[in-house]
Parts: structure tokens; sequence; C-alpha cells
């Protein structure tokens, strides 16, 4: 496994590249390089894209554009994995690949590490309970709507169990394409 190559997956449309800042943020703190993403993106249409940056140690090695499309979830299966580690946005994601493997007849499956909510394959995760939208404290990848989201304080860091899981009104996922999408209609498995 090549854990030295990374990427960033941007959304851009309309020609605009959503949340830049942070994605710059991240790649600093992967490789400790400053890179301006912004020099080397540029939207091939207005559509809704998502442009993938590849980089490592030595900097941008490509970026792609791809039309996007979201894709409905709202059937969850947890996944026990405690050895699992994604803390940086590997372009190898094998493991995470047969993670979802296991998702059975459902949409998307959630990674339970040491007992605790992490995140799902493609996203990172927040619940709404006691009142409050709460994020792992320990997610499997520190995503960049995250990181938005908890310096706007709009979200909680927290550790969240499987019971609160079952228990909270709803849940949400956040990544750079679908930024906060809340589902209130989702199935446990």
């Amino acid at each position: 496994m090549n854990n030295n190559i990374f990427f960033e997956t941007i959304k851009c449309e309309d020609y605009e590249v959503f949340n830049l800042e942070f994605h710059n943020k991240r790649v600093a703190n992967t490789i400790a390089m400053n890179l301006n993403l912004q020099e080397y993106i540029y939207p091939v249409s207005n559509e809704c894209l998502r442009c993938k940056v590849v980089y490592d140690e030595s900097g941008i090695l490509e970026v792609n554009y791809f039309p996007y499309k979201k894709r409905e979830i709202n059937r969850f299966k947890l996944v026990f994995c405690d050895d699992i580690n994604y803390s940086k946005k590997y372009l190898d994601r094998e493991k995470l690949d047969k993670l979802f493997m296991q998702k059975d007849s459902c949409d998307e499956i959630m990674i339970i590490k040491n007992g605790l909510l992490t995140d799902t394959s493609i996203a990172n995760i927040a619940i709404y309970y006691d009142g409050h939208w709460i994020t792992p404290t320990i997610p499997l990848l520190a995503g960049t709507t995250r990181a938005r989201l908890l310096e706007e304080k709009f979200l909680i860091e927290k550790d969240i169990s499987v019971e609160m899981l079952q228990n909270c009104e709803k849940i949400a996922l956040m990544n750079a394409m679908i930024d906060f999408d809340i589902k209130k209609d989702f199935l446990l498995k």
C-alpha cells in the first residue's frame, strides 16, 4: 500500500470552487507544504463537478474533473473495525473499500472503532442528540466541511456510542460535495 499519495475532493459549480481555505489547510497538514490549490483548479464547465486533486510530498500530481450526481443514502450498516487508520486522505482506499463491501443491502456503512462511531466510508457524520449536532471526537478523517462547521460552532465534538446513535433524532452526512445533508428517515442495520 502506498501511503504517500493523497487526494482532495473539491466541489466546483458555476465555475466557483468551494471551501478552498479548508482544503489548503488539510494539504498543508498532510504534507507540511503550503500549496494554493486555486492555482491548479480551473473548472471546465458550470455544472456541478467533483474536482480530484492528487498530490504527494513533492506537490500536485494531477487534477481531474468529473460530473457529480449525489447518491441517495438512507440505509446504513454498522461495521466494526478497530484497526482502521485513515487519518490522512490517502489515494489508496483499499481497507475502506473492503469495509464498504460489507454493506449488504444497505446504501452505506457506518464505521465503529473501539466501540465509538467514527465516519461512513465517504463522509463525516453528525447526530442530532440532546438538542445539539454532535460529531465524533475522533473521526476516521478530519474532513473539510466538518472543520468549517466546527469552526463556525455549528457542531460539537463528542464521543458517540452505538447507543447514542440508535437513540438520536436524526443524522447528517457531510463532505465536500454534499455539504451538510440531514437524514431524518434513516435505517440502521
